[in-house]
């Protein structure tokens, strides 16, 4: 398959087996808890700041999902949604986008629809086998170890913009 990372101007991303390890802790009534890694919301910011979009699609409907994609104002989160064609559909006529200018994240079966349509289908390194075959790239990190900021960095790099974006973040943050 070809792709041009060039083109990319969205990142889809799962949500458990990407920004998380894929655990879930089940407390006294039905309490929910996911471990976030921090590394993924400074990918977050670098996105923001490289004028990529950004749009989660998780299969699992969460209120920890929903709280930790608020805090990194993330304002498209689709939760608890198993066929994700349908939000990924929207995405694109939202945004005017074509499949060439998306890159998507995932770890497993329910991911791979959308990976075969998107210009830039990624998997992390505990995805599945099937997930993995059908990525044109695979993180070094596993879901929930910064895997997602690894993407974010890597697309940022082949796109040639990886160190000013870090340079204008870093100025931004630093200016008075």
């Amino acid at each position: 398959m070809e792709y041009d990372i060039k083109k990319i101007k969205m990142i889809i991303s799962d949500v458990d087996g990407v920004w998380t390890d894929g655990s879930i802790y089940v407390g006294i009534e039905n309490s929910e808890l996911k471990k976030f890694n921090v590394n993924d919301g400074a990918g977050v910011a670098l996105l923001r700041q490289s004028g990529i979009k950004l749009a989660l699609i998780s299969g699992r409907k969460s209120n920890a999902t929903a709280l930790r994609a608020s805090e990194l104002r993330i304002d498209d989160v689709y939760n608890g949604t198993l066929n994700k064609i349908p939000p990924y559909e929207e995405l694109k006529l939202k945004y005017d986008l074509t499949d060439s200018e998306i890159a998507y994240v995932g770890d497993d079966l329910i991911d791979i629809p959308v990976m075969q349509k998107v210009g830039v289908p990624i998997a992390t390194q505990n995805a599945s086998v099937p997930c993995k075959n059908a990525a044109v790239h695979v993180t070094k990190a596993s879901g929930g170890e910064g895997a997602f900021r690894e993407a974010v960095e890597w697309i940022l790099a082949k796109q040639g913009r990886l160190e000013q974006v870090i340079e204008d973040l870093r100025n931004k943050v630093l200016s008075p």
